[in-house]
């Protein structure tokens, strides 16, 4: 649609008014004869407004005439009027012929990085990663060898399972797909050991090649041999394996917070104060003077970058900060508040923690009162996969 309306923008428009009593008649043929006609709006029975291209305002005539309909122009829109009522101003073709040229120019570049992780799953230090391998703002495109950078980055860092760069516009959009963090991997013909690699209580053991160490009800610690990478045959005596299997344990995930009974909190008061910047490319052009003029508040940043087609980024964006006034207030828990509020947030942190909720299998909560505050402790059981593979050095 926007690209709909710079085009008749382009070649400029007319806004119409057409008054009959054949309207409808009219705006049947027009479409017969394939004339676009839009915003149409009707004023009263016998009348209504549109707009057409100036190019078919000539055969609308012709079929007005026709359906005896009467025509009147009412505005007329569009870069070929502008230019002809500006055709003996210089200095505006000058500039327009600027902007042209330097829109064209900011093509070639790259002015917005967008990276999107799969599953909003935060990479640490991933953008910084990728503008030092030469994908940054302001980078000429035709140096940018996005083969070239993938490789690098994905030799860096070995949490990235995937990773394509998209060149749109000047638009560059990288899209990653974190691995799962694995262990060194043991070629198949080597032989290997299953160990643990958390502390916990064995749950299930299926050994499908080499030696199950370890029974239900057992406890592991880190370290300890879950399936030996040996087996031993009557006739065949003990020969070495490369040690395959399933090993279940349940473990725990703990965590803990101190809760003091008496504290202050943040409170919004209502109040807000926004600051304007123009930041071109690294250059940065303030709009306001000063800092904000409360003593206590919370800052929030937003940018919006310009463009002008979804994926066509100007070296020109706002930034916009906001200022929320906020009042220090004492803040006094009673025993069991302070309890009830510990309790919850490690609950969230956990739940957080642990991605599969149905493996959840137990909660334990202990609380130890203190002088001027409480501390709480909350542990989750879960079930969970264990075992990590060693090689065996003879």
């Amino acid at each position: 649609m926007i690209i709909k309306i710079l085009i008749s923008y382009m070649i400029g428009y007319l806004g119409l008014t057409i008054e009959g009593y054949y309207i409808e008649r009219f705006i049947n043929m027009c479409r017969n004869n394939k004339i676009d006609i839009w915003h149409l709006k009707r004023k009263k029975e016998v009348q209504l407004d549109f707009r057409i291209g100036i190019h078919d305002f000539k055969e609308v005539c012709k079929i007005a005439k026709k359906t005896r309909c009467k025509v009147k122009i009412n505005s007329k829109r569009g870069l070929p009027f502008l230019l002809h009522r500006y055709k003996k101003r210089k200095i505006f073709f000058v500039l327009l012929l600027m902007v042209i040229f330097l829109t064209v120019l900011s093509s070639n570049f790259v002015w917005n990085v967008d990276i999107q992780e799969e599953n909003g799953q935060q990479l640490e230090n991933i953008a910084k990663d990728i503008e030092d391998a030469g994908l940054k703002i302001g980078e000429w495109k035709a140096n940018i060898n996005t083969k070239e950078m993938i490789n690098k980055i994905r030799l860096q860092r070995s949490d990235i399972a995937w990773m394509g760069i998209e060149l749109k516009g000047t638009n560059a959009i990288v899209k990653i797909v974190k691995a799962d963090g694995k262990p060194d991997i043991i070629n198949d013909d080597e032989f290997c050991s299953i160990i643990s690699d958390k502390v916990g209580v064995i749950t299930k053991v299926n050994a499908q090649t080499g030696t199950a160490n370890v029974q239900v009800g057992d406890t592991v610690n880190l370290g300890d041999t879950l399936i030996n990478g040996w087996m031993e045959g009557k006739y065949t005596g003990i020969r070495y394996v490369h040690a395959k299997g399933e090993v279940q344990a349940k473990v725990w995930h703990t965590k803990y917070k101190n809760i003091p009974y008496q504290t202050t909190q943040k409170v919004e008061t209502g109040n807000t104060e926004q600051q304007y910047t123009v930041k071109l490319n690294n250059f940065k052009i303030n709009l306001h003077k000063g800092v904000s003029k409360f003593q206590i508040y919370d800052t929030i940043e937003t940018e919006n970058k310009m463009k002008l087609f979804s994926d066509f980024y100007l070296p020109i964006s706002i930034l916009k900060t906001t200022y929320k006034e906020v009042e220090e207030k004492p803040k006094i828990y009673e025993i069991e508040e302070a309890k009830e509020l510990g309790i919850q947030e490690l609950q969230e942190e956990l739940e957080k923690e642990i991605e599969d909720k149905e493996s959840i299998v137990g909660k334990n909560i202990n609380t130890y009162e203190k002088e001027g505050s409480i501390d709480v402790y909350v542990t989750y059981e879960v079930l969970e996969n264990i075992g990590t593979k060693e090689k065996i050095v003879f």
